[in-house]
């Protein structure tokens, strides 16, 4: 069991023992949400903590998106718990980076790599995207590179 998968067992123990019912409801979801992708594949595997990782950022993301789509609906008590949910399962995730070190962070790479132009994209996101995972979101960090890029070339 990795690290982070840990870490969520024994805060649902804490949570139960609590009676945190919102936080019982959240951590299993992520817990289901890891057992799934560890058996997801030809074969089951444990989860490294980058995977496990992965699939928090995902659970976040599926949860702010849903907010975002109850808001619009009109169905604020659902939008509330999505968020709540949400703000849960940040708390394992590692701090988010802003604009400033995405930034820094593409032009570090493309020096690295010396890319220039659109063709230089792959190379360039295959360095930064294991330096942003859980940290930006992958098409803003996308549309930077694609930016620098454009920019340079």
């Amino acid at each position: 069991m990795n690290q982070l998968e840990a870490r969520v067992r024994a805060d649902l123990t804490a949570a139960m023992k609590n009676r945190d019912e919102l936080r019982q409801s959240t951590l299993r979801m992520v817990l289901a949400a890891l057992q799934k992708a560890s058996t997801s594949g030809s074969a089951a595997h444990e989860l490294s903590d980058d995977e496990a990782l992965g699939v928090l950022t995902s659970e976040a993301k599926r949860r702010a998106e849903a907010a975002t789509a109850f808001r619009d609906a009109g169905r604020s008590e659902q939008a509330d718990r999505e968020q709540a949910e949400g703000a849960v399962i940040a708390e394992y995730l590692p701090a988010a980076l802003s604009a400033d070190e995405v930034a820094a962070l593409v032009a570090d790479a493309i020096a690295e790599t010396g890319a220039a132009g659109p063709g230089g994209m792959g190379p360039v996101m295959k360095l930064v995207t294991p330096k942003t995972r859980g940290r930006a979101d992958g098409k803003e960090v996308a549309a930077e590179v694609r930016r620098q890029l454009g920019a340079a070339g």
